[in-house]
C-alpha cells in the first residue's frame, strides 16, 4: 500500500495537471477507510512551494442533482459558516443545508447574492487554491455518472484541481450493462414519465420517445468510457493486504483491555477465517467484530472460566457465519435446523464415515473454517442465531455452555455419545471395546432414546461389517430390538425420522436386520405420536367449559388444519360440551363447520369421532324437556351431519352392478 500512497502523492505534487485519479476496488475492501487513514494526512502534510494543501472529500451515496454536489463543497470550504450549526450537522449526519440553517444564519443575504429568495450560487464561495478534491461512491449515486464526470472534468480541465475518484468500476459496469430489452423499455419509460414527457403534447409517439430515451441511457456505457479516457489519468487497483488494515480496526476496542488482548493475541485467526471467506470484504468483516465483542463480554460475564480454545473458536465462528450469510453465500436457513454441537458433528460423521454427501455444505464448512485447527465444539447455536436473527438468546448461550463443560473432554463422554458425536477412529484401540460394552449395555436398560438406538444399530451392523466386533449381527438385532421395547417408555415421538438418520447414513448400511430394527421403530415412533397427540388434545380440551377463550386461541394456532378430534374420545367430548354456555356451544358448532369446509382433506380421519358425536348428542336429547340449550344442541348434532358427510370416505360400487 505504501507504493500507492506513493503514487498518489507523485500526483498531487504535480506542478500542473489535467487529469484526474481513480482508485478502483470491491465494495467493503476499505477504500474509504484508506483514504481516511492513509492518504488524507500524507496529503494535508505536504508543504508544496510554500503552501499547505488541505482535502475536500465527498460522499456521492444517494446523490440525486448535481447541486447537492456543489452545497457539499461550499460547506466544506467555507469559513463564513456558523460553528455551532457545522457542529448540529456533523452530529446529526447532514450533508446539506437546512432550510432553517439558511434562513437562521441569512447567507444569502450576507454575501448579496440573493434577491427575493433566489438560490445560492454556491460555487460562487469555493476556492480553487490549494485544494484536493476526493469523490467517493461514484457508483451509488443517483445522478447519471456520465453527467458526474462532466461536472468533474471541470475542475480538473479548467482550474486544474487535484481530483481522485474512488469507485467500484465492476459495479459501475453492471449499472450500464442490460441485455434484457424489457428492463431496457421499463427503466426508459420510468425516466420519460419522471421528467413529465410521456404524456407532453408533442407529436412524436410514445413508442419512439421510449426508444429514442433507451438509445440515449444506453448509450452512457460509450459515453462513460470516452469522457474517462479524457478525465481519468491513472487508475490504480486497490487490493490491500489484510494485515495493512488489521491494526486500525482492532484500535475500536481499545477501551476494553481484556478484549483487544484476545483479539490481537490471535490476529491471525482473524486473518485466516477472512481469507478462507472468500471475499474481500471489510465491512462484514467489522460488524462480525462487532458482533464477537458483544459475544466476548458476555460469555466472560456469566462464565469467566471458559477457555481459550472454545473463546478462539467462537471468534472463527462468528466471523465464518457473518461471511457466509452476509455476503450472501448460502441462505439464513442454511443452520437453522441444526441445534447443537453434537447435531453438527453427527452431519460431519455421516458425512466422512459413511460417505454420505447430502450435508455436504456442513463438510465443505467445516473443512474450510477449521482447516488444521482442532476444536471438539465448532458450531454455537446461540451465536447463529445472534447474526442471522440480531437477538441474543441467553437460553441458547447456556445451552451451549453447559454442553460444552460437559463435553470439552470427550474422554468423560458416555460411550453412546462419543460413538454419535465422535468420528470412530479418534476412539483408541484400548478404549474402543470398553464404549461398545457400555453402548450394549444401556440399550439392554432402555435408557436411551429410540431414535438413539437405531443410530447406534446403524454403526453397529458397520463395524460387524468390517469386522471390527466380532458380534453376531441377528442377536445384536435381538439385544437392540428388546431395548427399543424398554426405552419407549422413556422416549419422545421424533417427527423429523428422515433427517435424523440421514445423518448417520443409514440408507447406505441397508441390510435386513437394518430393514428390521426401522420397521419395529416405525411402530413403537406411531405408538408414541398416537401418544403425543393424546395428551395434546387432553390438554387442548381441559379448557371447555371453563376457560373457553384459551380453547379458542390454542384451538386457532393448533388445531385448525390438524386432525385432534381423532386423538380424542366422543363421550368426553359430548360432556365438556354440554356444560358450556349456549354461546360457546354455537361457536365451536360454527368453528368445525367451517374448517371442515376449508380443510376437508386433511380432516378426513376426524369422521369416526365426528359419527360418534352426533349419535351421543342425538341420545341425549331424545326425550328431554324443550329449552334453549337442548335446542342448541339438537342443532349442533343436525349439523354435524354437514361435517360428516365432507369427511365421509368415496364409496366404491362393484363393476356388476
Amino acid at each position: 500500500m505504501e507504493d500507492l500512497v506513493e503514487s498518489i502523492l507523485d500526483y498531487v505534487r504535480a506542478d500542473y495537471t489535467d487529469y484526474a485519479i481513480m482508485i478502483n476496488g470491491e465494495w467493503g475492501s476499505g477504500k474509504t477507510y484508506f483514504w481516511n487513514h492513509k492518504v488524507k494526512n500524507k496529503i494535508e502534510s505536504l508543504q508544496l512551494n510554500g503552501r499547505k494543501y488541505t482535502t475536500i472529500y465527498m460522499s456521492l451515496y444517494g446523490i440525486s442533482n448535481l447541486e447537492e454536489i456543489s452545497k457539499k463543497i461550499f460547506i466544506e470550504t467555507t469559513q463564513l459558516m456558523d460553528k455551532n450549526l457545522k457542529k448540529y450537522m456533523d452530529s446529526h449526519g447532514q450533508t446539506t443545508i437546512p432550510e432553517y440553517a439558511k434562513t437562521g444564519l441569512d447567507m444569502a443575504n450576507f454575501f448579496g447574492v440573493t434577491k427575493n429568495g433566489e438560490k445560492v450560487d454556491y460555487e460562487a464561495f469555493f476556492s480553487t487554491d490549494d485544494k484536493v478534491l476526493c469523490f467517493d461512491d461514484l457508483e451509488r449515486a443517483n445522478v447519471d455518472v456520465v453527467d458526474i464526470l462532466g461536472y468533474i472534468n471541470n475542475f480538473v480541465e479548467h482550474d486544474h484541481i487535484k481530483t481522485i475518484i474512488i469507485c467500484n468500476e465492476k459495479e459501475l459496469a453492471t449499472k450500464f450493462k442490460s441485455s434484457n430489452i424489457e428492463m431496457k423499455t421499463f427503466i426508459a419509460t420510468y425516466l420519460l414519465d419522471k421528467q413529465n414527457e410521456l404524456t407532453k403534447g408533442e407529436e412524436k409517439p410514445m413508442v419512439e420517445k421510449i426508444r429514442d430515451k433507451i438509445e440515449y441511457v444506453f448509450d452512457n456505457a460509450n459515453d462513460y468510457e470516452r469522457i474517462k479516457e479524457k478525465l481519468i489519468g491513472e487508475t490504480f487497483e486497490y487490493a490491500p493486504k489484510f494485515n495493512y488494515i488489521i491494526n486500525g480496526l482492532l484500535m475500536r476496542y481499545e477501551n476494553n483491555p481484556d478484549l483487544i488482548r484476545f483479539l490481537r493475541e490471535n490476529t491471525n485467526l482473524i486473518i485466516s477465517t477472512f481469507n478462507k471467506s472468500g471475499t474481500r470484504n471489510l465491512r462484514i468483516l467489522k460488524h462480525s467484530l462487532n458482533d464477537f465483542k458483544k459475544i466476548f463480554e458476555i460469555v466472560n460475564k456469566a462464565y469467566p472460566n471458559t477457555k481459550l480454545r472454545v473463546l478462539q473458536t467462537m471468534l472463527i465462528f462468528t466471523i465464518a457465519v457473518s461471511f457466509e450469510i452476509k455476503a450472501g453465500k448460502i441462505t439464513k436457513n442454511k443452520f437453522v435446523n441444526i441445534q447443537s454441537n453434537e447435531e453438527y458433528k453427527a452431519i460431519l460423521v455421516s458425512s466422512r464415515v459413511l460417505m454420505d454427501n447430502r450435508q455436504f455444505y456442513i463438510k465443505e464448512f467445516d473443512n474450510n473454517y477449521y482447516f488444521n485447527f482442532k476444536s471438539e465444539y465448532r458450531f454455537f447455536k446461540f451465536i447463529e442465531i445472534y447474526v442471522r436473527t440480531r437477538i441474543f438468546d441467553m437460553k441458547a448461550l447456556k445451552k451451549d455452555m453447559d454442553a460444552i463443560i460437559n463435553t470439552i473432554d470427550t474422554e468423560k463422554l458416555p460411550g453412546y455419545k462419543r460413538l454419535l458425536t465422535e468420528e470412530y477412529w479418534k476412539i483408541s484401540d484400548e478404549q474402543f471395546p470398553r464404549i461398545i460394552q457400555e453402548v450394549i449395555d444401556e440399550v439392554k436398560k432402555g435408557s436411551l432414546q429410540l431414535i438413539e438406538i437405531v443410530k447406534l444399530f446403524s454403526y453397529f451392523s458397520y463395524f460387524i461389517k468390517r469386522g471390527l466386533i466380532n458380534n453376531d449381527i441377528k442377536e445384536t438385532k435381538q439385544i437392540f430390538i428388546d431395548g427399543m421395547n424398554k426405552s419407549v417408555q422413556i422416549s419422545k415421538y421424533c417427527d423429523n425420522v428422515e433427517e435424523e438418520l440421514s445423518r448417520v447414513g443409514i440408507i447406505n448400511e441397508s441390510s435386513q436386520e437394518m430393514e428390521e430394527v426401522l420397521k419395529h421403530f416405525e411402530k413403537l415412533n406411531n405408538q408414541l405420536e398416537e401418544k403425543m397427540y393424546k395428551d395434546k388434545a387432553d390438554e387442548i380440551f381441559r379448557y371447555i367449559p371453563i376457560k373457553m377463550e384459551q380453547f379458542y386461541d390454542r384451538f386457532d394456532s393448533e388445531c385448525m388444519e390438524f386432525p385432534i378430534f381423532k386423538y380424542y374420545d366422543a363421550y368426553r367430548m359430548f360432556q365438556r360440551i354440554t356444560c358450556a354456555s349456549n354461546e360457546d356451544i354455537v361457536r365451536i358448532k360454527e368453528i368445525l363447520i367451517d374448517r371442515a369446509k376449508k380443510y376437508t382433506d386433511k380432516l378426513k380421519s376426524e369422521y369416526t369421532f365426528m359419527k360418534q358425536l352426533k349419535n351421543v348428542l342425538e341420545d341425549y336429547c331424545k326425550g328431554k324437556e324443550i329449552n334453549i340449550k337442548i335446542v342448541m344442541l339438537r342443532e349442533f348434532s343436525r349439523d354435524l351431519g354437514i361435517v360428516i358427510d365432507l369427511y365421509k370416505p368415496p364409496i366404491f360400487s362393484s363393476p356388476n352392478n
